[in-house]
């Protein structure tokens, strides 16, 4: 099937079209009580790799190294796993949950303007791929020039566990379709902006690019128990973007 195009939908307001004030949105908010996975869907490279067999080719080095990376590491990251072996609980857990929040790792997105970390994630796995496959297509590979067919990209999905009273968006989309607009957030950034002035853990709305739910988290709190779901390769292939879980074989 692919994502040809991913064109935006036509019933979506232009940007600062009439609708609901964001005023008005506050006035109007409710909370969606979450206690549920969420899916996460992040670039990552499929093949494991030593983290020390660089350093010296005797296994008994690569022992030592792994005390001393046992016996430094900060708390919370402890685990009697190998370190030796990717990814060990610590990598997964900052891939996984810390990076957005980690300030060199702040960037601009539908909820934030660059000033605050946001972590984005999805209730299932496909709804991860819509996002994610139109914004490397639209956005890191036409911004660098590389929309050419054949192009690759291998990403991992971990679920992981949410708990929090998070601002529901969805029931106010009809009335202020600005919040899932494909390609303004001149609307959003500052209503992000706020939820995390204010000490809100987050948001829940609608994605933009399907019918499934997103969810934004400001506070890395509420999030714990990360689980690696699968591997998934995106490719350019005739006009679209074909999405593997299996290599060679089609998914999406």
């Amino acid at each position: 099937m692919g994502f040809r195009g991913l064109a935006a939908n036509p019933r979506l307001s232009r940007p600062g079209a009439r609708g609901l004030s964001a005023g008005a949105l506050f006035d109007a908010l409710r909370l969606a009580d979450i206690h549920q996975n969420l899916a996460r869907n992040i670039v990552s490279l499929r093949q494991s790799q030593d983290l020390f067999d660089d350093l010296s080719p005797n296994p008994q080095d690569w022992n030592v190294a792994i005390r001393h990376e046992l016996a430094t590491r900060p708390k919370p990251y402890t685990s009697d796993s190998p370190a030796i072996n990717r990814p060990f609980e610590e990598a997964i857990w900052i891939e996984a949950v810390a990076y957005p929040f980690q300030p060199p790792n702040w960037s601009t997105s539908r909820f934030s303007d660059g000033s605050f970390g946001i972590w984005y994630g999805a209730d299932s796995i496909e709804t991860t791929v819509h996002e994610t496959a139109w914004h490397w297509r639209n956005g890191l590979l036409a911004d660098a020039g590389f929309d050419r067919e054949g192009v690759r990209i291998e990403r991992k999905v971990v679920w992981v566990r949410g708990d929090a009273a998070l601002v529901d968006f969805r029931p106010e989309i009809k009335r202020m379709p600005e919040l899932v607009h494909p390609t303004s957030y001149a609307a959003t950034q500052p209503i992000g902006k706020r939820l995390h002035r204010e000490g809100f853990p987050g948001l829940v709305s609608r994605s933009a690019r399907c019918d499934g739910h997103i969810f934004g988290i400001l506070n890395p709190g509420v999030l714990s128990n990360p689980v690696q779901a699968c591997w998934l390769s995106y490719r350019l292939e005739s006009g679209r973007v074909a999405v593997e879980k299996e290599t060679g074989v089609d998914w999406l």
